[in-house]
């Protein structure tokens, strides 16, 4: 087991695999439910977070909106909203890398406590 560091310096949890290299700036969080515990610390950050695509609604006020769970959280803290242009599938394993945003109300009915928005979304790599 490897800890994560988050861009503050503070160790958030602990993972298993390899991890990925970021961008300057960027944070990787091991598990959903830890970034929403440690959501309002994260705001306007950009991290990094593994997960797999159970839900895709594209091309909803222009943008794809994913849905991905990595079988962490309670009802209600166990599934990330993540807002991207990029394709994925239900099923499949994702990395998603965006900024953290809290509260966010889209409108129309659109509304989230935590969401991850302007993400790239790429296919995890095998076997991690």
């Amino acid at each position: 087991m490897k800890p994560v560091i988050i861009a503050a310096g503070i160790v958030l949890a602990w993972t298993i695999g390899v991890a990925l290299p970021l961008d300057a700036g960027d944070a990787k969080v091991s598990t959903i439910e830890a970034l929403y515990a440690g959501k309002d610390r994260l705001k306007g950050q950009r991290i990094q977070i593994h997960g797999k695509v159970v839900k895709v609604n594209n091309g909803i006020m222009g943008k794809n909106f994913v849905h991905i769970q990595d079988g962490t959280g309670a009802a209600g803290a166990n599934d990330l909203t993540v807002t991207t242009q990029d394709v994925v599938h239900v099923g499949d394993q994702v990395v998603a890398t965006g900024l953290v945003t809290v509260a966010r109300d889209f409108g129309a009915g659109y509304s989230y406590p935590l969401i991850l928005e302007e993400a790239t979304v790429s296919p995890a790599n095998a076997g991690h």
